[in-house]
């Protein structure tokens, strides 16, 4: 599926299930609710804490509700996420193009000096 298939079968969704869209500002905050869960699960996944009693190892999940509500507010701020994503692609890469392959912290194993 594409980004702007994504983005149509949201917008279909909402309309047969989901009566409206929030408000943007709802939106925002949900948004950030989803993003804090999905930090919630990396930090028992691949951090220090652990998983409480019942708690799920759902990340994909998790990441699907962030995607989900970051469709929502495409749609409803008439972000064509395909076109915005590919200029972002484009920004980091004429911006980036030799920085990260020159950066030795990337060159050094993960967590060791």
């Amino acid at each position: 599926m594409t980004l702007d298939e994504a983005q149509k079968r949201v917008d279909a969704w909402i309309k047969e299930y989901g009566v409206r869209y929030f408000s943007e500002l709802t939106n925002m905050a949900v948004l950030t609710e989803e993003v804090g869960e999905l930090a919630r699960v990396m930090a028992r996944k691949y951090g220090d804490q652990s998983f409480k009693e019942g708690e799920k190892e759902n990340l994909d999940d998790e990441m699907a509700d962030v995607l989900w509500v970051l469709l929502c507010l495409a749609n409803q701020t008439g972000v064509n996420l395909t076109e915005a994503f590919a200029r972002n692609l484009e920004k980091k890469t004429r911006r980036d193009r030799t920085r990260h392959i020159n950066n030795q912290k990337l060159k050094k194993e993960h967590g060791k000096d």
